[in-house]
């Protein structure tokens, strides 16, 4: 009877304050939908929102996020969560925007032929993935596990803003991987373009845009990752780039009106200087100027920012000059920026497990977004891959995470970014 009557007041307690925590953690959670002003990402209190964000891949063969076979997912969002990131730019291939339904263990075993390994290595994977994620087994579609991952992130009160990253799910980036220019656009080569059908594209903007309604966590659309022409294209004065981006645009937002449309400029997203001359705005029209939002990359390596006479003042004009000058208010391209991409190698180097050039370079980009108090998204969560260039369980060096998804592969990085942690300025300002 005494057990009894201790378990009758310990469920009270529980029913007493689980209401409350559920409350509290509502009211820290920005009101949605976000929009834009001027230059600053509000809710819908007008309250400032700092996307402090992490890159998660999901756009390679196995077309579901990475490290599934680590860690359970709660594990990861959780990590996510205690490191302070309120964000994640979740990356998917149109492959798997046009083809939701295909099962995980189907999908593992269609990556082996895809990436040129065998069906017992992709099975291994796949096992260990439902070893980790009981729930991804049987007949779970590589959807439902996006689904599980954006749910359980907006659950920890952290956003995901969608990514397409490739058409064809395999790695990324170069001008011979067939992802990188529209198939419709001037000067086709099928070097750079054979993967990249636009019509594709548009369908499978449509399919996301449709599917993240039902999943309130998704605040924001990337219409597509690094842009990039190779030998005869993007001679036409950027006429692809108006007309297909505007056509993406437009369709996110006919089908989702709530989430913020971000794109990124020509040469991998480094290039926006067509639009300095105001007659050039794009066209935003179909979605408005409170749902558009700027990207931008910037790599140690990007050919855009050298750093030949390793002088910072003079790359920090080169960010200004090439994407960073959308940040300046007032202006018919005055928007807001996310620095989508950036990352060094987390060890092997001797200042702080970074080589010199990249201690270098993530010094001078930090110093240039804490001054600018811009939003971003860090190269990358994840500390392997299932399958990389034929590599399976290939270990990522740039990844923050360590190979067995468990903690900090360099323990000295969350330092390093210094004041981009921080909200400094805006119309108000919110942690």
């Amino acid at each position: 009877m005494a057990q009894q009557a201790i378990f009758r007041i310990l469920l009270l307690i529980l029913l007493t304050i689980l209401p409350n925590l559920t409350t509290a953690q509502q009211q820290l959670s920005p009101a949605l939908p976000l929009h834009a002003s001027s230059r600053w990402i509000l809710d819908a209190n007008n309250q400032r929102v700092k996307f402090r964000c992490v890159n998660w891949a999901g756009h390679q063969e196995a077309n579901i996020p990475e490290g599934l076979d680590k860690q359970p997912v709660s594990y990861i969002v959780d990590w996510i969560r205690r490191q302070g990131f309120n964000c994640v730019r979740l990356t998917y291939s149109t492959d798997h925007a046009l083809n939701p339904s295909v099962k995980v263990s189907d999908s593992f075993i269609q990556a082996a032929s895809a990436a040129g390994v065998s069906v017992a290595d992709t099975t291994k994977l796949y096992t260990n993935v439902v070893s980790k994620n009981p729930e991804f087994g049987g007949n779970t579609t590589t959807r439902d596990v996006y689904a599980s991952v954006v749910d359980t992130l907006w659950s920890a009160g952290i956003f995901t803003i969608l990514d397409n990253h490739v058409s064809k799910a395999s790695w990324c980036c170069n001008l011979t991987d067939g992802n990188g220019w529209w198939d419709e656009g001037f000067g086709y080569n099928t070097w750079n373009s054979r993967f990249f059908k636009t019509q594709d594209w548009l369908k499978g903007l449509k399919e996301m845009a449709i599917w993240s309604k039902s999943h309130p966590g998704v605040v924001g659309m990337s219409l597509r990752n690094e842009i990039r022409a190779f030998l005869l294209q993007d001679l036409n004065g950027r006429a692809d780039w108006y007309k297909f981006i505007k056509q993406g645009g437009d369709i996110v937002h006919a089908n989702n009106k709530d989430v913020l449309i971000v794109v990124g400029g020509v040469q991998s997203s480094t290039d926006l200087v067509h639009l300095r001359d105001g007659n050039r705005m794009l066209d935003i029209s179909g979605w408005g100027r409170d749902k558009h939002v700027w990207e931008m990359h910037a790599y140690s390596f990007t050919v855009n920012f050298p750093d030949p006479f390793q002088n910072c003042d003079l790359v920090k004009a080169q960010y200004g000059l090439y994407s960073g000058f959308v940040l300046e208010q007032g202006k018919p391209y005055t928007g807001p920026m996310i620095l989508s991409e950036f990352g060094v190698g987390m060890t092997g180097g001797s200042e702080k497990g970074l080589v010199p050039q990249d201690s270098r370079y993530l010094n001078c980009l930090v110093d240039y977004m804490s001054g600018n108090d811009a939003d971003w998204a860090v190269w990358a969560l994840q500390g392997t891959y299932y399958i990389r260039d034929g590599r399976v369980d290939a270990d990522e060096n740039w990844g923050l995470m360590d190979h067995d998804w468990k903690d900090w592969r360099n323990k000295e990085f969350p330092a390093m970014l210094k004041g981009m942690w921080k909200v400094m300025q805006g119309p108000s300002k919110r942690r």
